[in-house]
């Protein structure tokens, strides 16, 4: 039996995605897989209880029957972490549930997939970072990883030396048509000779970037105040709370953006409507922009929505939209699927798992 634990150096990264697509190859070739989750982040209320949504939709697509308690065995909420700093969780009782979990799961089964929570650090408070549990579970590790700049790296290069020689590969996700060529021809020979293997550059698909304006009206249950379009992506937030030609500035260095701020803020909002990257405004606080505000939106064809929520809540509620969004329905594994099998070593994840993963001069440093 194998393992591999999917992880990620920050979030909304395409875990889940990968995790669920790795097993569904690994049942092509005639293997029985198994999927956990050891610390449910993305949660919800289910029947009374809280639960992860990520594991419920990898058992549906990977039609396993195991129990929700054993595939996400701690569910790591606010509450959890809190709890934790009080004292009132032991590390030691946590591992033990998750490693009864893993034992259930992988019981018979040829091909574990386990799925990190948030990012590589998350449960540091509990003892459960990724990096942990995979040394609980003596499973081998994927990255995955994003690519926006050459600084990115320096995250990639922290992750592989705190995996260590656990590390089967890098994968790259989401990257946009204009670096693929620099992370192919730059960033994974540079990884490779520091001994850090990059498995797959996967290119940004459309159909697992973000959400669209009309689905992220109907999440946020707000007014759409302009007639025009709606079916612009948003893959991130901004929030304006600087002044306008600052604003200006900071929304003209960014791409496929919504910027959420007051409705008094008709200095944000003119910013907004001047910045080509910015895909709609959301006004908060039930005030109505002004009608001029509205014309010009009207005119370049960016959505206004209006909310009665503040800013903050706003933009928790529309963070949570765009990680659960488009990326958390089968046809997204099917999507993520065919680019892991065009543009990444499969076999290398799955049959490397628990495998020989080579050492990395990352080794050395992985205790720093």
């Amino acid at each position: 039996m194998s393992t591999l634990l999917v992880t990620a150096t920050g979030e909304s990264t395409g875990k889940t995605a990968i995790a669920i697509a790795l097993g569904r190859h690994a049942q092509a070739q005639g293997r029985s897989v198994g999927y956990m989750k050891p610390k449910g982040t993305r949660l919800q209320s289910h029947v009374g209880k809280t639960l992860d949504r990520d594991p419920m939709l990898a058992r549906e697509l990977l039609g396993t029957d195991d129990e929700m308690h054993e595939m996400e065995p701690i569910v790591y909420s606010p509450t959890f972490v809190r709890s934790a700093m009080e004292g009132r969780e032991q590390p030691a009782e946590l591992r033990e549930r998750v490693r009864e979990g893993f034992d259930a799961i992988s019981e018979g089964r040829d091909f574990v997939v386990v799925e990190g929570g948030g990012r590589l650090t998350t449960g540091g408070v509990v003892d459960l970072t990724d990096a942990e549990v995979a040394d609980l579970l003596d499973a081998e590790v994927v990255l995955i990883a994003d690519y926006g700049s050459p600084s990115d790296v320096d995250d990639t290069l922290a992750a592989a030396r705190r995996l260590g020689d656990r590390l089967v590969g890098v994968i790259f996700n989401r990257v946009a048509e204009a670096a693929y060529d620099e992370v192919e021809n730059v960033v994974a020979p540079f990884l490779e000779r520091k001994g850090i293997p990059v498995v797959g550059v996967l290119p940004r698909d459309p159909d697992l970037a973000g959400v669209t304006v009309a689905e992220l009206a109907d999440e946020l249950g707000v007014e759409v105040l302009t007639d025009v379009p709606t079916d612009g992506v948003v893959e991130r937030f901004l929030v304006g709370a600087m002044s306008g030609e600052e604003a200006l500035r900071f929304f003209r260095r960014t791409k496929d953006a919504a910027v959420i701020t007051g409705g008094d803020r008709t200095d944000i909002h003119t910013a907004a409507l001047e910045a080509p990257g910015i895909k709609c405004l959301v006004v908060t606080g039930g005030r109505r922009p002004p009608g001029t505000i509205l014309g010009k939106a009207a005119e370049k064809g960016v959505p206004v929505l209006l909310t009665n929520a503040d800013t903050l809540s706003t933009l928790e509620r529309a963070e949570d939209v765009i990680r659960g969004g488009r990326t958390r329905d089968e046809h997204t594994v099917d999507v993520m699927g065919s680019l892991l099998t065009d543009h990444a070593d499969v076999d290398a994840l799955i049959d490397g798992a628990n495998g020989d993963a080579g050492d990395t001069d990352a080794d050395a440093d992985a205790d720093e």
